[in-house]
């Protein structure tokens, strides 16, 4: 009669193998979720800075809520009211648009052009 292992010191079952059956320690995964996060923490940011001039408890609200995001579909929900706050006239409103719009397009490929009309 043959002795076997326990299955918990079975090679084939540790933690470690399943993992690296899975995949998830292969370098080009690591390497994607970093540019992800890094993808991340720049759109953060320029939400950071679109809504840091709003006054009021409006813009209380909108940095509230852009610091306490902890994932890019947080900012993606919040991006019609930081859209609302920033006005369509003013050049520096106009850039701080187009920079956002192109952190959405980075994170979110498929979320579409531009939609709105933006004044020369």
């Amino acid at each position: 009669m043959r002795s076997t292992s326990p299955r918990q010191y079975m090679p084939s079952l540790m933690p470690g193998a399943a993992l690296a059956r899975l995949g998830s320690g292969l370098p080009q995964e690591r390497m994607a979720r970093i540019a992800a996060r890094r993808a991340f923490v720049d759109m953060k940011q320029r939400f950071i800075e679109a809504v840091a001039g709003v006054r009021g408890s409006r813009g209380d609200w909108l940095r509230y809520q852009v610091r306490h995001a902890n994932d890019p579909v947080d900012l993606w929900l919040l991006r019609g009211a930081v859209f609302d706050v920033l006005p369509l006239r003013e050049p520096e409103s106009r850039r701080m648009r187009i920079e956002l719009h192109r952190a959405l397009d980075t994170v979110f490929p498929d979320s579409g052009d531009i939609d709105e009309m933006l004044p020369l």
